[in-house]
């Protein structure tokens, strides 16, 4: 159970976040959240470079900014599940376990209290970051796995990848996989399109030339981008969620983080654990 003091606390710090915070949801209909994070990159993108370079890490929670660190290792690559199809929508049904998936864009503030929550209940989650969100603030892919969650590709721009013509989609998907590649050594666990819950034949393929056997789709929609409050957002994932679920959350919205303690221990309760999207398949 999560202390009554530390929600509190959490929920007033969300509050307090609403009016600073800079998000953009995914929607299954394609309509823009709030606002846009923006990128100044360039979305005629080539495939990931080869040769990854050396990454970027956060201290370790806890730690002493100043202290020194080794190099962090490279991250996971992707990984072909056999038996999963091409895009993959929900883990197996017979085991107590669920993903917690959230599209990585908005403040980084509230994006490292959602991590924080979830490594204080002992939940692991996936995270699919956009591409133009890592250049702006490239520390938040270390911070993300050394918390041991899954980090992944949201696309570059995020704008609506199913009305892209090939190339124009190819880059988006490179754009953001050659930011991991240099921040963390991978392209990342997975690869979700951005605006639309399932990726078109076109942009399955070109996942797959870009490196990710599967694309990642989810069976519970939160719809916490419509910002209808914790309660609402709780109410709507623990009326859905099931062994094996894959739910949709994002970053860049307070009522998420509000929600979080809640949903967590409603989770508990109910005997689901927490984990990373790879865990779900493993």
């Amino acid at each position: 159970m999560i202390p009554i003091d530390r929600r509190s606390a959490l929920r007033a710090a969300a509050g307090a976040a609403v009016t600073g915070v800079l998000a953009t949801g995914c929607t299954d209909s394609g309509r823009a959240g709030p606002t846009s994070v923006p990128s100044g990159s360039d979305a005629r993108s080539t495939a990931p470079s080869t040769s990854p370079s050396a990454s970027t890490s956060l201290p370790p929670p806890g730690s002493a900014a100043g202290n020194a660190r080794p190099a962090a290792r490279d991250a996971p690559p992707p990984r072909r599940f056999p038996g999963q199809p091409a895009e993959i929508a929900h883990g197996p049904r017979n085991h107590p376990r669920v993903a917690l998936t959230f599209h990585g864009q908005g403040d980084p503030a509230t994006a490292t209290a959602v991590l924080s929550e979830a490594e204080r209940a002992g939940a692991r989650i996936t995270v699919l970051a956009v591409g133009g969100w890592l250049d702006e603030h490239p520390s938040l892919a270390r911070r993300i796995l050394d918390g041991g969650h899954d980090l992944g590709n949201h696309t570059l721009h995020h704008t609506d990848i199913s009305t892209m013509d090939e190339a124009e989609a190819y880059a988006e998907i490179t754009g953001c996989a050659q930011r991991l590649r240099r921040l963390t050594g991978s392209i990342g666990s997975w690869f979700r399109p951005s605006r639309t819950q399932h990726a078109t034949p076109l942009v399955q393929r070109l996942a797959r030339r870009a490196g990710y056997p599967h694309v990642l789709s989810y069976d519970v929609d939160s719809l916490d981008y419509t910002s209808p409050g914790a309660a609402a957002v709780t109410r709507t994932v623990t009326g859905q969620i099931r062994n094996g679920s894959v739910v949709s959350l994002h970053f860049g919205y307070a009522d998420t983080v509000a929600a979080l303690p809640a949903l967590l221990d409603a989770l508990e309760r109910r005997g689901l654990r927490a984990v990373t999207t790879t865990e779900l398949l493993t």
